[in-house]
């Protein structure tokens, strides 16, 4: 297994080992050992699968009364997924970091608390996977825009396909008095 920090030291790339042979393949997707050796060491209690469709766009989102890390791969097709920091006091505040994770690449993006986390489908479909270390808490979700230009995101999608939800979060200044302080 091979771990990078991103452009953002917290947001780390993980390239598992893949085994190939004529039969298909092998992958351990998650290691608890492993993965703690890389300082990923908070329990993962829910995991949650999504499928959507070329160009939908999810995010950006973040829980604020059950913060969550979350370990997150593509099952099947490509996405552009992204972290972004969020944390007030934060020297890389406002930074974002994204990667390609696909079916066919098994990599995967950690996104610790503290950072907004998006993702946009490249492919005709695809499903997402992703391990959380809280639970879910719908009234302690909030959100940010998709297209916030004090985050300035590349998605590589040219319109894409939001929820009524995603459509309509605030701009950043709005949300400001709302989100994590960093903690050093």
């Amino acid at each position: 297994m091979r771990v990078t920090p991103t452009g953002l030291p917290e947001v780390l790339l993980i390239e598992p080992d893949v085994h190939r042979d004529p039969r298909g393949h092998f992958v351990e997707t998650f290691q608890a050992a492993r993965y703690a050796a890389h300082g990923i060491t908070r329990p993962f209690v829910q995991d949650n699968q999504s499928q959507s469709v070329r160009d939908t766009l999810r995010g950006l989102h973040l829980q604020i009364r059950h913060p969550q890390d979350k370990l997150v791969r593509a099952v099947q097709g490509e996405i552009f997924d992204v972290a972004v920091d969020v944390r007030r006091g934060s020297p890389t505040f406002g930074r974002w970091a994204g990667a390609r994770l696909s079916g066919g690449n098994f990599h995967q993006l950690y996104v610790p608390v503290g950072f907004a986390h998006g993702f946009c489908v490249l492919s005709d479909v695809a499903i997402v996977e992703y391990k959380c270390t809280d639970v879910y808490d719908r009234p302690g979700e909030i959100g940010l825009r998709w297209d916030e230009p004090a985050f300035g995101i590349d998605w590589p999608v040219g319109v894409p396909l939001l929820s009524d939800r995603d459509r309509s979060h605030p701009p950043l200044d709005e949300m400001m008095a709302q989100l994590p302080v960093w903690a050093p």
